[in-house]
């Protein structure tokens, strides 16, 4: 995936996605929207302290990264074999 809005936005690097939250539409992308956490002592985590961690950002703010292409890429979705699958807008290529 790529940034393609906000802080964190650099179309030319591809970065991990960590997790996705469809229900809420939201992506936790790794090294993007770093949040500041205090935590307190526990029995895990006995000194506490503050953490930088991620936070999730709407999934409109992220692109597909087409590796043949090395670029950012927009998709639709076309029907085939009675399921949908997303194809490259820029070069009619299926994605997987």
């Amino acid at each position: 995936m790529v940034v393609v809005a906000g802080d964190d936005k650099d179309r030319s690097k591809p970065r991990k996605v960590l997790a996705v939250y469809p229900q809420k539409s939201r992506v936790l992308i790794e090294g993007v929207n770093m949040v500041t956490k205090h935590l307190k002592p526990s029995a895990q985590n006995p000194q506490g302290g503050i953490v930088q961690e991620e936070a999730a950002i709407h999934i409109s703010n992220v692109m597909l990264w087409d590796a043949k292409q090395k670029a950012p890429v927009r998709i639709k979705r076309e029907r085939k074999e009675g399921s949908f699958v997303r194809v490259s807008k820029k070069t009619g290529e299926e994605i997987k």
